[in-house]
């Protein structure tokens, strides 16, 4: 079950926003992560307070810079992140334009017994 944290410069419409937001689910789902297995939270910022550096590894971003923070299961090939990162900027950049070097993405891997989805029960805890 992962969680998606989407920060991203406040001003952006309601539709730029749920097209971002179904590019990290669609990317999710392309990895094996289960259909309805969706949680995010979307902040916009304002623009003083989503620091980032504009050439870190060479790397061009713009003030459309979108921070994604994926806390998911540990256990994932690096093919698989690979394929996530790759359909996340993709996905983002078919459905709003945004460039694929403003897309930022980092993932927090955890074991599946630090999760509870309800009732105060850890459900995949073996």
């Amino acid at each position: 079950m992962p969680i998606a944290r989407i920060d991203l410069a406040r001003g952006k419409s309601a539709a730029h926003l749920k097209a971002i937001s179904d590019a990290v689910y669609d990317a999710m789902i392309g990895i094996g992560v289960p259909h309805n297995d969706r949680f995010q939270v979307i902040t916009e910022h304002d623009p003083a307070h989503l620091v980032f550096d504009r050439q870190y590894l060479g790397i061009e971003r713009s003030p459309d810079f979108v921070l994604i923070q994926i806390t998911l299961n540990e256990g994932r090939t690096v093919d698989l992140k690979r394929a996530l990162y790759k359909g996340i900027a993709d996905g983002i950049h078919a459905k709003t334009g945004l460039r694929r070097e403003d897309v930022f993405i980092n993932l927090v891997e955890v074991k599946k017994e630090n999760w509870s989805f309800g009732n105060g029960e850890a459900q995949y805890a073996t």
